[in-house]
């Protein structure tokens, strides 16, 4: 495995970085104060390609590999401070959009892959519940065939983008029997009758983008808005969370280089005690180890890129990038703010954000504790 970036990487690594420097950080401190969703700067982004970067350019994508699109993600993280916008689009990208280019019948396709890569669609993925979270697949959500319709009632929760998404992939059983093999996948477009967001739900970081919870009050939607198989779910779902695991936290490596060159800067330039705060060794061993933590992150990730690259499956790979990554950002984003001491500590220097930003890595996309489950089972233990 060849750990330096291509040439075409590269490519999209820079200008990914050089356009979310110039076109993703407008008004960032107020939108952030205000918990508000920026649809300008999702178009932007969409725009630019990065709401279709693995898709294929048939259905309107840019049709490019995993490690291009990890490259891309990582130099949008260190161009823009609006980590919540970022995540956004990786959380549709990879629990929407992939769902429905894998498993989506060609009509699906064709329906909503388009809108999703220009920008038109913000997807989301109604998997969790309020009695299932890490249990995913303890979900009480039902799914029950009336003519030529499904009709699917439950609640789902921790919704990203829930409140300002067009379509959603969301997962019920439609033979509680069977337990886990008898739970589907849906295409559920947000103007489905019996479809509705309950709330908007406050949340300590990535205020940018929305939380929701919703409800599906006998829900009806046609028969062809089954994705993939019935009773195939959990392998849509965990199909989705192999991508988003080994993906998602791609922006936080570019955001943690920012960070990092940040402290360097504000370290050789802050004087205390007659000299630089960089000449204490307990800041400049602050800065190393920041940096050590950056330079093991990146090889996990990329090496997920790579494997998928191969055709070859990812799923333990995904749970140690992800964990890793995320326990070195929240570290990371605590030291940064430890370097800069009380500047760190105020909003405009936009230092704390990114810690609480950084949390949240600790939750999406599987608990850690979910991610030692899954690398403790490939051990078979």
């Amino acid at each position: 495995m060849d750990f330096a970036l291509s040439p075409e990487q590269k490519s999209w690594h820079d200008r990914a970085a050089a356009f979310a420097k110039a076109e993703l950080n407008d008004d960032i401190l107020e939108r952030d104060a205000q918990a508000e969703f920026w649809r300008e700067g999702w178009r932007r982004a969409a725009g630019f390609g990065v709401a279709g970067l693995p898709v294929p350019k048939e259905y309107g994508g840019q049709g490019l590999g995993l490690p291009e699109t990890i490259a891309a993600m990582e130099g949008l993280g260190y161009g823009s401070q609006d980590s919540g916008l970022i995540f956004a689009m990786n959380a549709t990208l990879w629990t929407n959009t992939i769902p429905i280019l894998i498993y989506g019948t060609p009509a699906q396709k064709q329906r909503w892959l388009p809108g999703l890569c220009d920008g038109t669609y913000i997807g989301a993925n109604g998997a969790s519940e309020p009695e299932a979270g890490s249990d995913i697949f303890g979900m009480l959500a039902t799914a029950v065939r009336d003519g030529s319709d499904w009709v699917i009632s439950g609640r789902k929760i921790w919704v990203t983008a829930g409140p300002v998404a067009d379509v959603y992939v969301c997962y019920a059983s439609t033979d509680p029997a069977k337990g886990i093999l008898g739970i589907s996948a849906f295409i559920i477009p947000r103007d489905a009758p019996g479809f509705r967001v309950v709330r908007t739900i406050p949340k300590m970081g990535m205020k940018t983008v929305p939380m929701g919870e919703l409800a599906l009050e006998n829900c009806r939607v046609p028969l062809e808005a089954l994705l993939g198989r019935e009773g195939r779910g959990a392998e849509v779902f965990n199909c989705s969370m192999e991508w988003e695991r080994g993906a998602i936290l791609a922006a936080a490596l570019g955001t943690m280089r920012r960070q990092l060159e940040r402290c360097c800067d504000y370290a050789r330039k802050r004087k205390q005690f007659g000299q630089s705060i960089s000449k204490f060794q307990a800041v400049s061993h602050r800065l190393a180890l920041m940096k050590i933590r950056i330079e093991t992150c990146r090889p996990l990730v990329y090496k997920i890129g790579w494997l998928k690259a191969q055709g070859k499956d990812a799923t333990t790979e995904s749970a140690i990038a992800k964990y890793h990554v995320s326990e070195s950002f929240v570290t990371n984003s605590l030291d940064a703010i430890r370097t800069f001491g009380a500047p760190g500590y105020i909003t405009e220097n936009l230092v704390e954000k990114d810690l609480r930003d950084s949390i949240g890595s600790l939750l999406y996309s599987g608990t850690n504790d979910i991610q030692l489950n899954l690398v403790a089972k490939s051990l078979r233990l």
